[in-house]
């Protein structure tokens, strides 16, 4: 597919990936690759699980956060750094911004995981609550951000965060040879969107897959439709992806993803559960919707070699989905 960008776009480049690799590689892990047998049998096919659970702050999004934090210059920095999450781009935020010993305020839904707000707290980040919608979310962050002055960085739609999660595939390719494809999941499209800038320049023959829940599929909607479409406060188990689109990624998303495939909740719960008993790692649910829609499409994905990014693994122990509470 292909499209015109709006001139106006600031869209990151490969070299902005290479920029951002060297200037966060004292501050991430360069995380494993992981297989299982039982797996790759189950599917008919070759997973190799690029595991960004076990990254610095138990997510992929360190990667685009230190890229914007330290690519700061220091009188931007003494204003601190804000942003609005769910969750792991809070915690990954408020990690590098203690790295740089600069103040961060992120606003968080009131629901968000425990987990992630303790992660928060515990790297030094200011929480300011607001209600589980993106209007809430928006609405209480630009008040945050005339009071502070800080820098904003977006959890997704910001070419430096963006080319910051670029450099997980970059790394999945140099570790992996001869993958036919890559899958990941869809909320806001940060990480597709870098997963989309480094394949098409190094490994375009590589198709790329979005995994999305059902219960939160606007990206699957807006991929049919060729238009952004927005939910406001989805519902679904998978709490790191319940954004939508905005111009930047969809433009990543509409020229350079093979297709969106959507799992449903008890999909996206149970292959959590067998990635925690198979393979012995800790992944939350936004993650498992990569394994559910491969399990999902056999058709699909039979004889492959296949990337799967495993995004997070920042869980509450006392809510597990699975738990009858």
């Amino acid at each position: 597919m292909s499209s015109s960008t709006k001139p106006n776009m600031n869209i990151p480049s490969y070299n902005d990936v290479l920029v951002a690799h060297e200037r966060i590689k004292p501050y991430i892990h360069e995380t494993p690759v992981l297989t299982s047998r039982f797996l790759n049998d189950l599917v008919g096919a070759e997973l190799f699980f690029k595991c960004e659970n076990l990254q610095k702050a138990a997510a992929f999004k360190v990667r685009g956060a230190c890229n914007a934090v330290f690519g700061l210059t220091d009188e931007e920095a003494k204003l601190g750094v804000a942003t609005h999450s769910s969750g792991n781009h809070a915690l990954s935020l408020s990690y590098a911004a203690g790295q740089r010993g600069i103040p961060v305020t992120v606003v968080m839904p009131r629901t968000a995981p425990q987990a992630k707000k303790d992660a928060v707290i515990g790297y030094g980040g200011i929480i300011v609550e607001c209600e589980p919608s993106t209007s809430s979310r928006e609405a209480v962050f630009s008040e945050v951000v005339a009071l502070s002055g800080a820098d904003f960085v977006h959890p997704y739609n910001d070419p430096r965060v963006i080319a910051g999660q670029a450099t997980c595939s970059k790394e999945l390719v140099n570790q992996v040879q001869d993958l036919d494809t890559v899958v990941a999941p869809i909320g806001g499209g940060g990480m597709i969107s870098g997963t989309c800038l480094t394949l098409s320049t190094i490994a375009p023959h590589i198709n790329i897959y979005a995994a999305e829940p059902l219960n939160a599929d606007d990206a699957a909607r807006s991929f049919q439709a060729g238009y952004i479409i927005a939910d406001d406060a989805p519902n679904t188990v998978a709490d790191g992806l319940k954004v939508p689109l905005k111009d930047l990624t969809w433009h990543f998303v509409k020229n350079y993803v093979t297709d969106i495939l959507t799992a449903t909740e008890d999909e996206i719960i149970a292959a959590m559960k067998l990635i925690w008993m198979r393979m012995k790692i800790i992944v939350e649910p936004s993650s498992a919707v990569t394994l559910a829609i491969i399990l999902k499409n056999p058709n699909v994905f039979k004889g492959k070699r296949i990337g799967v990014i495993l995004t997070g693994g920042n869980v509450d122990l006392d809510k597990l989905p699975w738990m009858n509470t």
